[in-house]
């Protein structure tokens, strides 16, 4: 007993002996709720019928991304009560049922059980991506009577939620995804410029490609989310397995080499690394809403063939009346906006394939114009910026005699120092050229360059425009 007092004695304190240590203690004990065991409750070993009832409260877009959680979810997400209701709420009002009318439906109309699952979703993406594309496409139709292009670009981009991007693919098959682009815009073209610093080695990318993006499902009311389903059009694909041997080099400055990808893409390169700098792409307006949205993620759009208008009565149909819009540039800054009217070809300058339409003449010095500051291509990226210069980009839109557009592009030139001398006595100096190609036809430039004034003189403008080209526009045999 004594034992057992002893050791009452160690753990009782008299009163004013006890540590705060043991008061906390004690205080804790009886003032300290009972914790609750914790429930583990998982969201996916909810019953089906409660987790319907809960997806149907969702949008379209909540729904379609739970599809992708597992196969149970998508099973769920594509119940056809649930599409129902929202394709009858969103694209015919006087559908619009109150829950417990939708709720009797689901259980008894033969719209549901007569379709497959998933059915009701198909239809509302097709009707809402109809709709979608309606929107858009109005918003194309208005021209711009000075250069025949849709003038509402920039408004339908913000209505269809639309930007640009590049994969790069490389040899082991993986793919990067290069985003948030920075956007110039001008008179009939967009400059698209990427940049970072996590670009992978260039010595183990195999190609290049360039989608315009649009979310599957456009809310005007918040802005688009890379995480939420997304249509893509593939505009551009091109190989990057040797680029600097394979490819055009466009110029140089202390930092970057510049290699022209077919159509109008620019890489820069960084000399020491040889590691890509930053990727720009011109766009030209010309049918851009649709290439860039209209296409599937492996097909091009490809757009309708012209209807000719036969004219019997006019013996040189298809050789007069064209209209020239150009806009040299170099990104961020315009050297030259101008308009030519009333070109035409005779029947003897079709020569090799080609109409010939002398646009600004060597001989006419009064048709001679500067060009507006030294031409040059800026970039950027991160850290640096710069300017390559003797180099451009044009925008060529030619039009028929009906104003439409006829041969449009935008790329990268580059200047070249001729081996001849300028003759002409108003100008003498160096003399630059810059030639373009494609299969519609081929573009010649010569500049005089004078040292006095430091300005480039556009002496001569030619366009050799293909008779196949002429010949399928309008119906004619040249």
């Amino acid at each position: 007993m004594a034992t057992g007092r002893g050791r009452l004695r160690t753990f009782a304190a008299r009163p004013g002996e006890c540590s705060e240590t043991v008061n906390a203690g004690i205080k804790s004990l009886y003032l300290t709720p009972p914790r609750k065991p914790k429930l583990n409750v998982c969201f996916e070993s909810m019953p089906s019928e409660i987790l319907l009832k809960i997806f149907s409260y969702l949008d379209a877009v909540s729904l379609l991304s739970l599809g992708c959680v597992n196969k149970r979810f998508y099973d769920l997400a594509n119940d056809n009560g649930i599409w129902l209701k929202l394709y009858s709420s969103s694209l015919h009002p006087k559908w619009k049922m109150k829950s417990k009318q939708t709720e009797a439906v689901s259980l008894g109309c033969a719209a549901l059980h007569n379709k497959k699952p998933g059915y009701w979703k198909k239809e509302y993406i097709f009707k809402q991506t109809c709709a979608f594309k309606t929107r858009v496409m109005r918003l194309v139709k208005f021209l711009d009577p000075y250069t025949g292009l849709p003038c509402k670009n920039q408004e339908a981009m913000k209505v269809s939620g639309l930007s640009w991007i590049i994969v790069l693919k490389d040899k082991n098959g993986k793919e990067h995804v290069v985003e948030k682009p920075k956007l110039s815009f001008k008179d009939t073209s967009v400059t698209v410029l990427w940049y970072g610093t996590d670009w992978p080695g260039l010595d183990i990318l195999s190609t290049l490609k360039l989608f315009g993006v649009t979310p599957l499902l456009p809310d005007q009311s918040r802005p688009p989310s890379k995480k939420g389903p997304r249509r893509f059009s593939l505009i551009a694909e091109c190989h990057l397995d040797n680029l600097t041997e394979s490819s055009v080099a466009v110029g140089a400055d202390e930092l970057v080499q510049l290699f022209s990808l077919s159509p109008g893409l620019l890489v820069g390169i960084w000399k020491e690394k040889n590691e890509i700098a930053f990727v720009m792409a011109n766009l030209h307006y010309n049918q851009l809403l649709e290439r860039s949205i209209l296409g599937s993620a492996t097909v091009q759009y490809t757009p309708p063939p012209n209807k000719p208008l036969l004219d019997d009565i006019d013996s040189e149909y298809g050789l007069h009346d064209y209209s020239l819009h150009l806009d040299l540039h170099g990104r961020s800054c315009v050297y030259l906006c101008g308009s030519f009217k009333c070109l035409f070809c005779r029947k003897g300058d079709i020569e090799n394939g080609y109409l010939r339409l002398k646009v600004v003449s060597l001989k006419d010095n009064r048709k001679h114009f500067p060009i507006t500051g030294t031409l040059g291509i800026c970039w950027e990226t991160d850290v640096f910026k710069g300017n390559v210069k003797d180099c451009f980009v044009m925008d060529l839109t030619l039009l028929d005699e009906t104003g439409k557009p006829f041969w449009c592009f935008s790329a990268p030139l580059r200047m070249e120092l001729s081996a001849r001398s300028s003759g002409l006595y108003d100008y003498m100096g160096h003399i630059y050229t810059a030639d373009y190609a494609d299969s519609e036809g081929k573009v010649c430039v010569e500049f005089v360059w004078l040292e006095e004034t430091k300005e480039y003189i556009i002496v001569s403008l030619v366009l050799y425009v293909s008779t196949k080209k002429v010949n399928s526009w309008y119906g004619t045999n040249y």
